[in-house]
C-alpha cells in the first residue's frame, strides 16, 4: 500500500542509510552507493560528500539524483525520492557535525568529525528538491 504524504515524509526524515543513484553516462549503469542524508518533512534533502568525488562529478553533470531508503522491520517499507539539484555549496564543520549527529551516538560525534576533517578532504553539500516520490508499506511478509 502506498504511503500518504505525511507517512513518506516522516519515514524519509528518520536516519536511514540511503542508496543514492545517479546517471553514470552512456554505456554505464547508474552509480548506486550508500550515503547519509539530511531531511526534515516538507523540506529539501541534502548530502555531504567529497569535493571532486565521482558522486559529486556525476551529480553535477546529471543535475539530479535519486535516494531510496528502506527497512525490513516491523514492516517492509520503502521511500524513493528523485529531483533536481538546487544548490551545491562548500561543506562546513557545521554540516559535518549535523550529519554525524543524525547517525552516530552523541559520544561518537566529536571524534568522527575530527577524523573526517583530518582524513576526508574538502567536502560539498548538495541539496536536491524532492520532485517524484515512490513509496510503499508491504506489511509483514
Amino acid at each position: 500500500m502506498a504511503l500518504s504524504r505525511e507517512e513518506r515524509e516522516q519515514f524519509l526524515a528518520e536516519p536511514h542509510i540511503a542508496a543514492l543513484a545517479v546517471d553514470a553516462g552512456a554505456g554505464r549503469a547508474p552509480l548506486t552507493v550508500p550515503i547519509w542524508y539530511q531531511y526534515a518533512p516538507g523540506g529539501d534533502i541534502w548530502i555531504h560528500t567529497g569535493k571532486g568525488s565521482r558522486k559529486h562529478e556525476l551529480i553535477a553533470k546529471a543535475g539530479r539524483f535519486t535516494l531510496m531508503v528502506d527497512r525490513l522491520e516491523p514492516t517492509v517499507r520503502y521511500v524513493s525520492v528523485e529531483g533536481p539539484v538546487i544548490s551545491t555549496v562548500p561543506g562546513t564543520r557545521a554540516h559535518l557535525t549535523e550529519m554525524t549527529a543524525r547517525y552516530l551516538p552523541p559520544e561518537k560525534v566529536d571524534g568522527y568529525v575530527e577524523f573526517a576533517e583530518a582524513n576526508h578532504g574538502e567536502a560539498v553539500v548538495i541539496t536536491v528538491r524532492p520532485e517524484h516520490w515512490v513509496s510503499s508499506d508491504l506489511g509483514n511478509v
